[in-house]
């Protein structure tokens, strides 16, 4: 095993697996699985990176607060950078997310402040440039920080590249949530493997990308209000109401070939069949990202290789609707197991 000065030496270099059970047998079909990363997701790639580009530019002072809006998975990636370089943190957040997310960043050290739900992920961004401005704090700017597809560049693009090497990589399957991953990934692929089509996932009740509008914004490049297109959805950290200026670069770049739309249903469907049919334990945007790649792989030539992105850990969503109907008393069959059993008495309900 190898050994590591920090737990930061642990990001990236996560594993690609075979899907064997799920999607059609005229593919092969495998997954990036990013819950390998230390925190979990693949948004620990994205805090490193622009905390250290931060430090190496100069813009991020020793003992400086940092600031930065995120839905979680960043803040819960940010938290843990903060705490080994002794950064204090300040997350702000819309309350619609999952209250794992708050917690998580918080018992890593950091304060969250929780933005209104109507005022959706504008407010949370809003938030936090005004509290960088007052304060003087260090404000990450994840949405817009060419520091976060660089990261992607560099270490999730060249480990695709590796671990794809002499063999075909004919499509490549990503959502969005800042644009990091595939504007990153796709910069690279677009030179080096120009075969592989690049393919970008939506949520269908937020299909901005796809509707083919341009995004209202101010002088400094942020969104003004809510994209058009957008409508709320199931997929935290995926799709803000806005498009990012680090996903808009991918669609002016002409870095993907083509938009695929998943309904929320269908993420939380993928993400159980992964869970039970695979193994694979990920969160409601993987699941959203599999469902898409299923949907390419029908209608893939016969032989083509597929690789899909999947964010992030299924433990971030215990209070979502993805595991609504997982209970933690025994369901009747569980019920019927236990008193089949003679001489045993009623269990008791799990403890809430």
């Amino acid at each position: 095993m190898a050994k590591f000065d920090s737990i930061l030496g642990t990001i990236g270099n996560t594993p690609i697996v075979r899907i064997n059970r799920l999607g059609p047998q005229h593919v092969n079909l495998f997954v990036k699985v990013e819950a390998f990363n230390p925190l979990g997701s693949v948004k620990d790639r994205l805090a490193l990176g622009v905390i250290e580009a931060a430090e190496k530019s100069g813009a991020l002072k020793v003992g400086q607060t940092v600031v930065e809006a995120t839905s979680g998975n960043t803040g819960i990636g940010l938290a843990m950078v903060c705490a080994v370089k002794g950064y204090p943190l300040v997350i702000t957040m819309s309350e619609a997310f999952s209250v794992e997310r708050r917690k998580l960043m918080r018992f890593l050290g950091a304060k969250v402040v929780l933005t209104p739900a109507s005022e959706r992920a504008n407010g949370m961004v809003k938030k936090a440039e005004d509290l960088a401005l007052k304060n003087g704090w260090f404000q990450t700017r994840q949405f817009e920080n060419e520091a976060n597809p660089e990261m992607h560049s560099r270490t999730t693009a060249r480990e695709i590249v590796a671990d794809f090497a002499g063999e075909r990589l004919d499509y490549f399957v990503t959502g969005f949530g800042t644009g990091g991953t595939l504007t990153g990934v796709a910069r690279v692929l677009r030179r080096e493997r120009p075969e592989t089509k690049v393919i970008v996932v939506e949520p269908d009740a937020a299909a901005m990308l796809a509707s083919g509008l341009p995004q209202e914004r101010r002088a400094d490049g942020a969104a003004t209000a809510s994209h058009p297109s957008w409508k709320p959805h199931p997929y935290q950290g995926w799709s803000p109401d806005f498009i990012p200026r680090v996903a808009g670069e991918a669609s002016s770049e002409v870095l993907y070939d083509e938009v695929v739309t998943v309904s929320g249903p269908e993420g939380m469907k993928a993400s159980l069949s992964l869970a039970q049919k695979e193994g694979v334990f990920v969160g409601i945007s993987a699941g959203g990202t599999f469902a898409a790649a299923l949907k390419v792989a029908e209608t893939a030539p016969a032989g083509s290789n597929i690789l899909c992105m999947l964010p992030d850990t299924g433990e971030r969503y215990l209070s979502t609707p993805l595991f609504a109907d997982i209970n933690a008393d025994m369901n009747d069959d569980e019920m019927a197991i236990s008193l089949s059993t003679p001489g045993q008495h009623l269990p008791p309900k799990a403890a809430a």
